[in-house]
């Protein structure tokens, strides 16, 4: 992982887009800081009860992983497609077997490959295997990770708040990546 914090605020497009992603991808990480077990498996959400802490760390792999392997460069669907859940849309949140730690490591090492693909193309390339509609551009998935990762750490602080009550960057005190 890159060691600086925040995206630059002066530079090229593509150092102000990921460093930006980075920063948002980071904040996973610290959001779950301090977390046990249980609670890192807890839902707190009663309409929505995948919606872990552990639960949205697997997504937002997932999220990674699908739109640079499986739709930028086209590799063909594997066992890494957690979609066989009895078919449910979100069984890649079904981890109550699987430690926060072990999640949050995936994670990074998920976000570590996306960048290294991301950064061997121009921010025009398009996808190989586009989900639906038109292909898109590397700079449209770097752009919608921004979006989906920071959509993500809403939710896991409104879960984190009610799991013990931190809230914004109180536990960024553990971190020095804040």
């Amino acid at each position: 992982m890159p060691s600086s914090t925040r995206a630059p605020r002066t530079g090229d497009e593509r150092s102000q887009i990921v460093g930006m992603l980075d920063h948002q991808r980071r904040l996973v990480r610290m959001k779950c800081q301090g977390l046990s077990e249980a609670d890192a498996h807890r839902p707190v959400l009663p309409a929505s009860p995948l919606m872990t802490m552990a639960g949205v760390v697997a997504h937002l792999r997932w999220v990674e992983y699908a739109w640079f392997h499986l739709n930028l460069l086209g590799i063909p669907e594997t066992d890494q497609t957690p979609w066989k859940e009895g078919g449910h849309v979100d069984a890649e949140m079904f981890v109550d077997d699987v430690p926060l730690d072990q999640l949050l490591d995936e994670y990074d090492e998920e976000w570590a490959r996306s960048n290294a693909i991301a950064a061997s193309h121009s921010l025009d390339d398009l996808e190989k295997n586009p989900g639906k509609g038109e292909a898109a551009s590397v700079r449209y998935i770097l752009l919608h990770l921004i979006e989906e990762t920071a959509r993500h750490l809403g939710h896991l602080d409104a879960i984190r708040e009610l799991l013990d009550g931190i809230t914004s960057y109180e536990v960024a005190a553990e971190s020095p990546a804040t």
